[in-house]
């Protein structure tokens, strides 16, 4: 099948059979280049300022700081 004749079915998919197309792709390309993707379920680690109290004390000097330059 030439590229072009692959376009032309590609664009005749559902939006649906094109996102699992470019799922399987991206997952296939990272396979290929042996770069871990993240799973698909689970959970994953998110950074929250909750009980951040160093980032606050340093936003807190920052502002500080910002309000004597003025």
């Amino acid at each position: 099948m030439s590229p072009e004749d692959l376009l032309t079915a590609v664009r005749a998919l559902p939006r649906a059979d094109k996102l699992r197309l470019v799922h399987l792709l991206v997952v296939e390309l990272a396979r290929e280049e042996k770069v871990k993707l993240a799973e698909e379920e689970g959970p994953y680690p998110v950074w929250t300022p909750y009980d951040a109290y160093d980032a606050a004390g340093a936003l807190w000097q920052a502002l500080r700081q910002d309000e004597g330059e003025r």
